[in-house]
């Protein structure tokens, strides 16, 4: 399986947001993350960078 966990990363630590998660899509102010389960959820957020070897995507807030 390809799919990643997702983290916020805030001052230095990393918080799990979403497990399993299969897409990632951009919308107007943030993103979009959807599981394999078909869970959702809306982050005003961009991705600060990821990690494919260790399937993990890095995501940081933003205004």
């Amino acid at each position: 399986m390809c799919e990643a966990n997702a983290y916020l990363i805030h001052q230095g630590t990393e918080e799990l947001v979403m497990e399993a998660v299969d897409t990632v899509e951009p919308e107007e102010d943030g993103l979009r993350l959807v599981s394999i389960f078909g869970d959702q959820k809306f982050l005003k957020a961009r991705i600060h960078s990821l990690s494919l070897v260790d399937h993990k995507v890095f995501l940081k807030k933003t205004e």
